[in-house]
């Protein structure tokens, strides 16, 4: 589910989505994230798609209107922090590993 976490943030206007969500804690309609994107209502909607397959993205409803905001579970992020400090981890050995084959 990483991988798929990726992908759908490794887009573009799936980025801008995100930003735009990020600035509207209530949450946000799908023409409201068009205006703010210039994306297309379909466009929204299918990387609105993505992005709540992949976690990263949550909705609720008011009577027939969807808002959409980034997900607050700390589940759905701890994923990402436990990737970046393995990468991290790994990056620092190879530094080490490095200086030691420069010295000699």
């Amino acid at each position: 589910i990483v991988e798929q976490s990726f992908t759908a943030m490794g887009d573009e206007n799936r980025q801008l989505i995100m930003i735009s969500l990020m600035c509207h804690f209530e949450g946000m309609r799908v023409n409201d994230i068009a205006q703010e994107t210039h994306l297309s209502r379909p466009a929204v909607s299918h990387h609105l798609k993505v992005l709540k397959e992949a976690g990263i993205v949550e909705m609720y409803s008011i009577g027939t209107k969807n808002f959409y905001h980034m997900s607050g579970k700390e589940a759905n992020w701890k994923r990402f922090t436990d990737l970046i400090q393995h990468v991290e981890k790994l990056m620092n050995e190879m530094s080490e590993r490095g200086k030691k084959l420069w010295k000699k």
